[in-house]
């Protein structure tokens, strides 16, 4: 059963017995990732690093490409 099925039988049931109707699924997921993002950031500044903003690293990832690994000797 997929998420969205179990939700639309969720939601019958809440409209059935009078209950407040559920969330729909993923409504939190962008809350979710932000908040993990962000303990990340404090983790990193409790262990003495610094706090990495994610579109600077990923702006320096394509602009500062790894080089190519070399086979053989």
């Amino acid at each position: 059963m997929t998420a969205i099925e179990q939700y639309l039988i969720d939601t019958y049931r809440a409209a059935q017995l009078g209950a407040p109707m559920p969330p729909p699924p993923g409504r939190d997921d962008v809350a979710v990732l932000r908040s993990a993002r962000t303990y990340a950031q404090f983790r990193a500044v409790v262990d003495g690093g610094e706090a990495r903003h994610p579109w600077r690293a990923a702006l320096h990832r394509l602009t500062h490409p790894h080089a190519a690994p070399q086979c053989g000797p």
